[in-house]
């Protein structure tokens, strides 16, 4: 497919380079989205009928593959969900945290294929702030300050995601406040670790600016950033976070919960914390 040089050109190369589960293709106007070979349209997954079908047939026989027995429908959703909603996310909000510039992406503008970790994205427009060389090319929306920008992350997210979750909701048997807080999650824990591979000094600030992105009074999304540091046994600090949400891996493998699960205790958390730091 070909690629055409955009605002968001050299957020998406670095993404990456530093991610490379995850590529992003970005069309041209004139370009058709990809079709075959494992693709398929968000559009169609938020109608919600024989693509999401297949999308989630999908996940089902993997939890088989991986884990010897199959998981509830309900569970099959959620693990579908948050596999397209994390890396959907970092379309608006690496180029943002990068760059500053904030793409419009409604479901009928992106493509994803899980097999091959790439996605397709035909932008509507780019927000910026002023000053931004982007500010003069056609399709560039400029606001006045970082909190407007702010708030143009959460309106793309929210106008990117509704739809998903609409489709995603009713197999997942939950709705509202519940599906907003898994799209907080999914905003929070996806940048929060894509830069982490950008560097320790680039996690530090993703804390810092995720905190002032989601302070918790913005709705639709459910609960803030959740950014809290634990103490490990020697006296360090654990950098951890509360979801607002659980995935419910823990109906599949109950002996083996995230170390941000809202139903993992602190000295839980310290535990695997200090493990993982420690592999």
């Amino acid at each position: 497919m070909p690629a055409a040089a955009s605002p968001l050109t050299a957020a998406y190369d670095r993404l990456g380079a530093a991610f490379p589960g995850l590529t992003v293709t970005e069309l041209g106007p004139d370009d058709a989205a990809p079709s075959g070979e494992g693709w398929v349209g968000t559009a169609g997954l938020a109608a919600g009928g024989a693509a999401l079908d297949a999308f989630l047939a999908w996940d089902a026989a993997q939890v088989v593959r991986d884990h010897g027995r199959p998981a509830r429908p309900d569970v099959v959703a959620s693990f579908g969900l948050h596999r397209y909603a994390w890396p959907a996310c970092l379309l608006i909000t690496v180029p943002w945290f990068l760059h500053r510039r904030v793409p419009r992406l409604p479901v009928t503008h992106v493509s994803y294929d899980r097999t091959a970790g790439r996605m397709a994205v035909r932008p509507a427009s780019v927000a910026c702030l002023p000053g931004d060389p982007a500010a003069a090319l056609p399709g560039t929306v400029v606001v006045p300050d970082e909190e407007a920008l702010r708030a143009e992350v959460r309106a793309a997210v929210a106008e990117h995601l509704e739809p998903v979750l609409a489709a995603f909701g009713p197999r997942m048997r939950r709705r509202g406040r519940a599906l907003w807080g898994m799209a907080t999650d999914e905003v929070v824990e996806g940048l929060w670790y894509v830069a982490g591979l950008f560097g320790e000094r680039e996690a530090a600030r993703a804390v810092r600016e995720l905190e002032l992105l989601l302070p918790g009074t913005t709705l639709p999304y459910a609960g803030s950033a959740g950014f809290r540091v634990l103490a490990a046994p020697d006296g360090s600090a654990l950098p951890t976070r509360d979801r607002a949400s659980c995935c419910m891996f823990y109906t599949v493998r109950p002996e083996d919960t995230c170390a941000t699960c809202p139903r993992t205790c602190d000295s839980a958390r310290i535990a695997k914390l200090t493990a993982a730091a420690a592999a």
